[in-house]
This record gives C-alpha cells, sequence and structure tokens, in this order.
C-alpha cells in the first residue's frame, strides 16, 4: 500500500536529533505512588505520531496513545505525583505528559537531563508540526493512517476485504456488491489488489466532494475555471463579502495548487476547496478571533469565563483535588478560578471540598500554578474567589504566600490616587490578580484615617449553601479574619445580598454578592430588569446548588440575559453547558472577557429578557441554515462493525423568544461524507444575546443519540454563505480531520 512517504516522518522534521531519539525509543520510570515506580520501554513508532509503550500487565490491548491526545509536555517536577513521589535532585530528569479530557497525568524519570531533555523537545516539536497541518494535510494523515491499520499483512497493498475493513475503519458502512465495484474501478490492472497509482485513484474517489463541484460550476463559467471576476461575484453575492479583483489574485495567489492556473490568475476547483478550507474563511468571523471588542470599560461591563471549585478534576464528594484543573481551566481562559481554604497540617493552608473526601493540596502550590499558567491563554485580569474557612494564624499565612508568589502582580490596593468610583477596566489591570473575598471595613476608611478603622476581627462566614435555611444558619456564623488577608480584597468584597434596593441605597461598587443558580434563575426569571440594572452597577457571582455533587452544570444563559457576569461552571465536566461557556468566550481573543451589550451598561436600561419590550436590543434578524454535508465524522463506538448514523442539531440559545431547535433527518451507515442538504429557518430578535450552536449526534431510534461532536459560535460571530465549520469533541478539542458544511444567511427580518 503506497503512502507515498506522507506519513513516515513529521512535516519539517527529517533528520532531526530530538526525532531519531524518540523513534530510537528507550527505558523511562513510570512514577505513580512513592511505592509504584516501574521501568517501561517507550518508543515514537514511524507513523511519528503513535508512542508505544510496554506493558507488564497481561492481556492488556491498548500499549499505545496518540501525540495527537496530548496536550502539553512539561519538564521538570510540576505534577502533584512527581512533588510527591520524587526528591529535588531528580528535578531536571524528570517529565510529565498531560492528555486531553480527565485522562490522567504520565509522570516519568529519564536516565539523565539529556534524555529528558530529548523527549521534552522531541514531542513538543511534533505536537507543533502536528498542529499547524492544513485540513487537507489532516485528512491525508487519518485517511493513510486508517489504510495503514487496514493492510493487515503489511505488504503495501489492498486486498478486497482489506478495502473493505477500511472503509469501517472510516466511518462507511457499504454492502459487499458497491465495496467490489468501487475496487473493480480502482484494479485498472485486474491484478486483485491495488497499490501505487491505484490506491491514489481510490484515495480521489473516496475525497471527491459532489457539493463543491457544484458551487465551483456555478461561478467558473467561462474556462472552466475561476477567473478573479468569477471569483469577486463568489465573495460578493453567496460570501457576503467586499472584494475586490485584488482580492481575488490574492486568494488565487495564496490558495491555488496548480502553477499554471496560478500563472493564468484562474482558481482550479482543488484551489477553491483549499481556500474553503483555511480557517480564515470558516465560519468564525476571522475579525472576531483577535481582541476586537473595547477593553476600556469598567470590569463589571464584561462576562467574565468563571470556574466553581475549579480545584476538583471529578465529582464534588470523593473525587481528586489537583493543581492541574487550575492550569487546564486557565489554559481554557478561564478568568475566575475558586479556592476553598482550611488548615492543614504543618500550618499549611490546603484546598478542598470541606466535609467530603475529595484530596487536598497546599494553597501555596495552587498560587504557585495560578502564577505560572494565569496569562498563557489571555493576558486580562485573573479573579481568585477565596472561600475562607481558614484560623487566623494560616489566613496569615495564606496572605504570606499570595504576596510572595504573586508579587506585583496582586492588585493589594487602588489604581491611582484616591478612593475609586468605579471599577478599573481588564486593560489597566492586564497582567493583575484580584482578590475576591471577606474584608473587616470599608474600602473608604482607607482614604479617612478619621473613619473607623475596624477593630472588628469577626466577618460572616462566607460558604455556598444548598437550601435557603440552611443559608440563614450560615448567616449567623461568624469567622475571624486576618487584617492582613482582609487588606487585600480591593474591588470584590463579598457581602450577603438583601435585596436590590439595599444593593443600590447601602452597598458601594466594589461589594458584591454570590447568588445559588436557584435563587439567581428566580431573579432573573421574575425580577429581569432589576437583575440587569443591578449588574450595571455591581458584579454578580452565580454557583451550582449543592446538589449537583456529580459536578453537573445549570444553563448559564438566562443569567448572561440578566447581565450576572461571574456565571461559574464546573469545568471539569463535558456537557452542553460548558460547550455553551466555550463558545460564548471563544471570540474576544480568549481573554476571557466579552463586553455587554451597550443596553446592558446603562443604568436606566428598559431592557427585560423576558417581556422583551421595544429598544434598541431588539434588531429581528431571519437566520437561514442550509445543512449541507459532513466529513470524516469520528466513531463513537470503537469496535470495527460500529457506524455512526449522523443527524445534525442547530440549536440557538439566547432570550427565551430566540430559544429554538431544528433538526435533519438521520444519514444511516456514513459518517464519513454524510449528505443532508437541509433547509432551516430561525427568528432572532436579540441578536447580541444569541448564541448558535451545531450539534451532531449518532442517531438511535429506541434509546437516547450519542455525542459525535459540536460546534458554538456567537450569532454576530458569524460569516455569512458556504462555510465550513471545525468540530469540538466532548472535551472542547479540535477533531483534527471533521468538519461540518453549511450555508448561512442572516437578514433583517
Amino acid at each position: 500500500m503506497a503512502t507515498n512517504g506522507i506519513e513516515n516522518k513529521a512535516k519539517g522534521m527529517e533528520g532531526d536529533p530530538d526525532l531519531q531519539f524518540l523513534l530510537q525509543g528507550g527505558d523511562l520510570l513510570k512514577v505513580v505512588s512513592p511505592s509504584w515506580k516501574k521501568t517501561r520501554y517507550f518508543k515514537l513508532q514511524d507513523d511519528c505520531k503513535t508512542i508505544w509503550r510496554e506493558s507488564k500487565r497481561p492481556f492488556k490491548k491498548k500499549q499505545t496513545f496518540s501525540i495527537d491526545d496530548v496536550s502539553a509536555v512539561r519538564l521538570g517536577r510540576q505534577s502533584e505525583g512527581l512533588k510527591k513521589c520524587t526528591e529535588e535532585q531528580l528535578e531536571g530528569r524528570c517529565f510529565s505528559i498531560v492528555f486531553k479530557g480527565h485522562r490522567k497525568n504520565l509522570d516519568l524519570i529519564a536516565s539523565s537531563d539529556e534524555e529528558a531533555n530529548h523527549w521534552h523537545r522531541g514531542l513538543q516539536k511534533i505536537i507543533s508540526s502536528r498542529n499547524n497541518l492544513n485540513s487537507q494535510q489532516k485528512t491525508e494523515h487519518w485517511i493513510l493512517s486508517c489504510l495503514r491499520k487496514a493492510d493487515k499483512n503489511k505488504d503495501d497493498k489492498l486486498t478486497l476485504p482489506e478495502l473493505e475493513r477500511f472503509l469501517k475503519l472510516i466511518n462507511i458502512d457499504v454492502d459487499d456488491e458497491y465495496a467490489e465495484m468501487l475496487f473493480k474501478k480502482c484494479d485498472k490492472s485486474n491484478s486483485g489488489y491495488l497499490d501505487g497509482a491505484e490506491i491514489e485513484h481510490f484515495y480521489d474517489l473516496l475525497t471527491h466532494r459532489e457539493e463543491i463541484d457544484v458551487i465551483y460550476r456555478e461561478y467558473a463559467k467561462t474556462t472552466g475555471f475561476m477567473s478573479t471576476e468569477n471569483l469577486v461575484e463568489f465573495l460578493m453575492k453567496e460570501q457576503r463579502e467586499k472584494a475586490t479583483l485584488t482580492d481575488a489574485q490574492q486568494i488565487i495567489k495564496k490558495f491555488e495548487v496548480d502553477e499554471n492556473a496560478k500563472k493564468k490568475n484562474v482558481l482550479s476547483k482543488d484551489g477553491f476547496l483549499m481556500y474553503l478550507h483555511h480557517p480564515d474563511h470558516q465560519l468564525l468571523n476571522n475579525d472576531h478571533k483577535g481582541v476586537y471588542q473595547d477593553m476600556s470599560q469598567p470590569l463589571n461591563h464584561y462576562f467574565i469565563s468563571s470556574s466553581h471549585n475549579t480545584y476538583l478534576m471529578e465529582d464534588q464528594l470523593k473525587g481528586p483535588s489537583s493543581t492541574e484543573a487550575y492550569i487546564k481551566a486557565l489554559q481554557k481562559g478561564c478568568r475566575c478560578v475558586e479556592l476553598d481554604c482550611w488548615d492543614g497540617s504543618d500550618n499549611e493552608p490546603e484546598i478542598y471540598h470541606g466535609y467530603t473526601m475529595t484530596s487536598r493540596i497546599l494553597f501555596k502550590d495552587v498560587i504557585a500554578a495560578i502564577k505560572e499558567y494565569a496569562f498563557k491563554t489571555s493576558d486580562y485580569p485573573v479573579i481568585l474567589s477565596l472561600e475562607n474557612h481558614c484560623s487566623v494564624e494560616q489566613q496569615v499565612v495564606m496572605a504570606k504566600h499570595m504576596s510572595s508568589i504573586l508579587g506585583s502582580a496582586l492588585v493589594a490596593s487602588p489604581l491611582g490616587e484616591g478612593m475609586p468610583e468605579n471599577f478599573p477596566s481588564p486593560k489597566e489591570l492586564k497582567g493583575k490578580f484580584i482578590i475576591k473575598g471577606k474584608r473587616l471595613n470599608k474600602l473608604e476608611s482607607v482614604f479617612a484615617p478619621d473613619a473607623d478603622a475596624g477593630d472588628e476581627t469577626d466577618v460572616t462566614e462566607e460558604e455556598e449553601s444548598d437550601d435557603e435555611a440552611e443559608e440563614q444558619q450560615k448567616q449567623k456564623k461568624k469567622l475571624k479574619l486576618a487584617k492582613e488577608l482582609s487588606d487585600m480584597t480591593i474591588y470584590c468584597k463579598s457581602v450577603h445580598f438583601h435585596g436590590f434596593e439595599d444593593a443600590r441605597k447601602n452597598l458601594s461598587f466594589y461589594e458584591m454578592s454570590s447568588f445559588k443558580e436557584s435563587k439567581a434563575m428566580e431573579l432573573a426569571e421574575e425580577s429581569a430588569n432589576g437583575y440587569v440594572r443591578h449588574n450595571v452597577e455591581k458584579l454578580s457571582r452565580i454557583y451550582p446548588k449543592g446538589s449537583r455533587t456529580d459536578s453537573s452544570n445549570y444553563n448559564p444563559v438566562p443569567l448572561w440575559n440578566a447581565g450576572c457576569q461571574i456565571v461559574a461552571l464546573n469545568f471539569q465536566t463535558n456537557c452542553s453547558e460548558m460547550d455553551i461557556n466555550q463558545g460564548q468566550f471563544m471570540v474576544n481573543g480568549k481573554s476571557g472577557y466579552i463586553l455587554k451589550p451597550a443596553f446592558m451598561r446603562d443604568v436606566a436600561t428598559e431592557f427585560d429578557p423576558i417581556t422583551l419590550t421595544r429598544g434598541q436590543w431588539l434588531q429581528h434578524k431571519l437566520l437561514h441554515v442550509m445543512v449541507i454535508s459532513a466529513q470524516q465524522l469520528p466513531k463513537v463506538n470503537k469496535k470495527k462493525s460500529s457506524i455512526v448514523d449522523p443527524q445534525v442539531k442547530v440549536q440557538v440559545y439566547g432570550v427565551p423568544a430566540d430559544v429554538a431547535e431544528r433538526e435533519t433527518n438521520p444519514i444511516f451507515n456514513n459518517g464519513f461524507n454524510p449528505s443532508w442538504n437541509e433547509n432551516f429557518q430561525f427568528d432572532v430578535y436579540v441578536p447580541e444575546l444569541a448564541l448558535v450552536r451545531f450539534l451532531i449526534e449518532d442517531y438511535d431510534s429506541t434509546s437516547d443519540n450519542e455525542f459525535v461532536a459540536q460546534y458554538t459560535i456567537p450569532f454576530n460571530s458569524l460569516k455569512m454563505g458556504y462555510r465550513h465549520i471545525p468540530l469540538l469533541n466532548k472535551h472542547g478539542g479540535l477533531l483534527p480531520s471533521a468538519g461540518l458544511f453549511v450555508h448561512i444567511m442572516a437578514l433583517d427580518a
């Protein structure tokens, strides 16, 4: 079976010494616990995308893992496992392989610093190389990988049974007659097997896109190619883009693969497909990928990507706590993380979920991890939401750790001169940490020496509650608060909520309340305009109810509709609510801050998401969606005989009047190149708050459909026309080869 060397070496790494080292492989010490450290042989396979590892466990089938499943490789004793189970002198020999999703880290020790560096550099280079592949290269890699698996006897030839096996691997179920017809069509030599050019011909037949042919033929009107004039017509009529002949020439120069066509200044069908596949021309408006919003508004004028019980990797009762959970949340653009702080041994505060069996991690380790990873995805401020249960002595330790580790990045006094009258902006707070917690006195007292300096050391303990009776009881609990910790709370002082009128009259701008989801939902439904107005002046944080012990999530959209900024979700849970959260914060440079619409930043606003009275928020649009086709959908069930029956659901989230869902018919036994050509129409009344979700499921007539892939995008970030949609897996990671092809049009109603 000829692969033409496409997968034999990682792109651009031929002869690289780190790659050669990995291909040769070597022994590494696998670390699981202080008493479990065992030597295992690891080796990069020839496809340069799979690591093989020796296992001593009998009958263990899966002895490989894909580089595509790795999110990071960290040199040194950075993981909790390596910190606990190894000595400091091994620092240079240690490294961790961090996987996407919930899979545990692989903690390893090399025999020397040099070997650890080879593994670290080599794996990083391969990850980078694979991330830089374009969509066509990813498709080729995936298909050729499946071809290699199908070639059972490894003779580089494809027999009819191997071809049938291959089709099942790529998610197509075909009857024997069709498979035989396809085989004979490609077997020009009548040899009974395919090789070389015959496999290339088979590949071309397999990846042919009839729907692209139809679009291309409609605009390639003159010479069988698209001229610059034809391309401008396509861009303006279908894609609704302002385009000139110069723009068309640039597209041909960038995407045309045929040199003769490029010289003639025309676009071939292959060049046209390359253009449609490029990330800059997919569904998401390219102008919205970077920071495009005004970041100089007060902090409370933004929706802020926020996490609940950030330290947990799994459920709320017995799951592990880990610094890794903070790292993953921060890398996803989360800007508000939660720390539940309790007294620990040796005068070192710990973080865990109180009164449960969740494991414990050191407060100082969490602060160090946050410091290192806070600004790798976004430069904008991180809020540390403290739920403080510590003694005064250990609160002093907490304050010392934050001061020494975070240094000048910690906002420990108001910005500027004098008492502030409003929040600073995300722009002013770039690279800064803000503490959300209790404070002994008003911030104003810092600027009024004669005022009550706050000798009181008791404050009401803040603790997330599960019901109203418990809340009343907890309001009476008092906590001794250390002045050192109190003084670090500047812009986010936690206070109890006693109604919108009380907040407006008695609370300063920096005094904020946390709301349990049920209370917040009640306010968002029954006092929506009051909540919106409250959130023009104050910050609100929402958290999941305590009965969600499985770390499930609530729908954040109704709370965003009410202007709530810090809508905290369990980031560790794969669910539609996290998909929506990821879609909301995918734009604006993944900064974790989304500017609220102007009508949610006006203290006199009449906006009510429930009643939708007339106002600037009403911008009625008709959204037309044509679901055309999908490409290379992943299998839900890894069994070779299992084939996906894909069905597409198009969902709109937003104000209640905009919430809608439409679905295609299922396509049976084809996850490789299913085609629907089905049209849907949606009324969208408040586009500035709307999100559109494309969900693909494996249809089942007798039980619930299974998740295959999804993509969620803010309505105002949609591009018009024919667009490919990248697809995300249940962890929110990109599926390298998969895609959905649609036609989008949004018109004024």
